[in-house]
């Protein structure tokens, strides 16, 4: 059982029902990808049991996890961290747009009102979150409000790739958005207003409202690179500090 005293990147209300193998792959995912672990690092399975005070087997099972996502590679000696580049992070948009872009296609021939309304709420959940200053919150409710779309197609396949590439992006997306309450508060409201458009193009199922908003989310994601490295300054510097 990992112990709950401990301070973890990734919210620990996300994944109350998971398992522990998963729960550590998690919070290992976080801290490569946020920098607190370094690409070239050696996991070693004793010493993770030791920290997180769980046996080898969860270890096990969260060092496949994070090895068949490419962020580690399993090795005789243990798992190497080999991380997130750039041109990663951009290809994890790519295959986004890809899967947004076919699913928007789809959606233009399905009746809309029901997703329209679930969407509605959850661009809903997303305002209170700023409201409050909760970025864990408003990142959970945008990967779900884009997981909503997705999933309203029904296809098998689509999915399976949304599900591949979830961890990783909802990582990205809870570093990016921590950042930006701090630094970028503002945009907030950019990423409201586009939410909006997206709601807009399915309701009206207008092509070119569609058009607006996968450009103003994706031609952003250089933006996004640069937030996950201020976001690795950051815990840097509140590393630092607690010394």
């Amino acid at each position: 059982m990992m112990s709950d005293d401990k301070e973890f990147l990734y919210p620990s209300k996300w994944i109350a029902n998971a398992s522990t193998g998963v729960r550590l792959a998690c919070e290992l995912r976080m801290r490569i990808i946020s920098g607190m672990v370094k690409k070239g690092t050696v996991l070693s399975e004793n010493k993770l049991a030791v920290e997180f005070e769980v046996s080898r087997s969860p270890i096990r099972e969260a060092l496949k996890i994070l090895a068949s996502e490419n962020i580690i590679r399993l090795e005789r000696m243990g798992a190497v961290v080999v991380g997130l580049t750039d041109q990663d992070i951009k290809e994890f948009y790519d295959v986004r747009l890809l899967i947004e872009t076919f699913v928007y296609e789809r959606i233009v021939q399905m009746d809309t009102s029901d997703l329209v309304s679930d969407l509605s709420k959850i661009l809903e959940m997303m305002e209170v979150a700023i409201k409050y200053r909760d970025a864990d919150e408003f990142s959970y409710q945008d990967v779900l409000f884009h997981e909503t779309i997705i999933r309203s197609i029904n296809h098998s396949y689509i999915q399976l790739i949304w599900n591949n590439t979830k961890p990783v992006m909802e990582s990205l997306i809870l570093l990016s958005m921590r950042m930006r309450l701090q630094e970028k508060h503002d945009d907030f409201s950019r990423i409201l207003t586009n939410h909006q458009l997206y709601i807009e193009a399915i309701k009206t199922k207008d092509r070119e409202i569609m058009i607006q908003a996968l450009h103003q989310n994706f031609d952003n994601v250089q933006n996004e690179v640069e937030d996950l490295w201020k976001s690795q300054q950051m815990l840097t510097k509140g590393r630092e500090q607690k010394r």
